[in-house]
């Protein structure tokens, strides 16, 4: 199975590990992640303001671009703007007029395309059951905490990933691959992302409450899917650190492919 596939301008950079052991999990489990043709940075950030159509443009483009219906992503920013804007585009009579006048495609674009999570794959088109099958190095022993944060999960009604206050695809994706999930309480709170650049020390706080919260929990690792909370889990933890992976290195090591990559370019 081919799927269309976004990777977003943080995986080309600082967050490589996470694409590359995705491509290289997606190639051992029997599909294939095609990445779309001159897409553009979706944005980072949700417009929030309904006359902010500049902002929605570059992630209409790609969704219009996903020809079979089918968008999947693995940055949670990426994730989140792409599946906001496209519920716009599928409930908004006037953000949609606007934004396709903007694009100016013989084909209008109605927020016909399924944007799908990498995890969303791996757990309805192969099944937990499946790669656990496909493990050739379990990871028993290790207790893993996963830490969603909140672009994932909220707003749940949109989101629609799993249940926003108790989520589990990440528990049953690591006790998939041998390991031990641990939940804690702060898995689904913010890590205070968006203040890395303005309030060092109030995102400190927050990295430092879910640090603490998972330590208390006996969690020895986390996992996210995010690049900016891996970020902020790993630079600005005030402390308190915690060996923090993205998903996709802990499925490549279960699966034995680590060792068959290269070092990360």
């Amino acid at each position: 199975m081919v799927y269309n596939y976004y990777p977003g301008c943080t995986l080309s950079t600082k967050a490589k590990k996470l694409d590359i052991y995705a491509r290289a999990a997606a190639k051992a489990l029997g599909f294939e992640l095609a990445e779309l043709k001159e897409w553009q940075c979706c944005g980072a950030v949700y417009p929030l303001a309904q006359d902010a159509i500049g902002e929605r443009l570059a992630a209409a483009r790609s969704l219009a671009a996903a020809e079979d219906g089918k968008l999947v992503t693995l940055c949670s920013a990426c994730h989140h703007v792409l599946k906001r804007v496209n519920a716009d585009m599928a409930a908004n009579g006037e953000i949609c007029a606007k934004v396709n006048a903007y694009l100016g495609e013989e084909e209008t674009y109605h927020g016909q395309t399924e944007v799908w999570h990498y995890l969303e794959i791996l757990k309805r088109e192969i099944g937990f059951d499946e790669i656990a099958r496909r493990v050739k190095n379990p990871l028993t022993g290790r207790k893993i905490g996963a830490y969603y944060g909140c672009l994932l999960l909220r707003p749940a009604g949109v989101m629609q990933f799993d249940d926003a206050e108790n989520p589990g695809i990440l528990e049953d994706f690591i006790a998939a691959l041998g390991a031990t999930p641990i939940i804690y309480d702060y898995r689904n709170e913010c890590c205070g992302g968006y203040l890395t650049l303005t309030d060092k020390q109030a995102t400190g706080e927050m990295v430092g409450r879910v640090i603490a919260s998972a330590r208390q929990k006996g969690v020895a690792e986390l996992i996210t899917a995010c690049p900016l909370c891996s970020y902020n889990l790993e630079v600005n933890a005030l402390g308190t650190e915690m060996p923090v992976h993205y998903f996709t290195e802990l499925l490549a090591e279960a699966l034995g492919l680590k060792e068959e990559e290269t070092a990360c370019r």
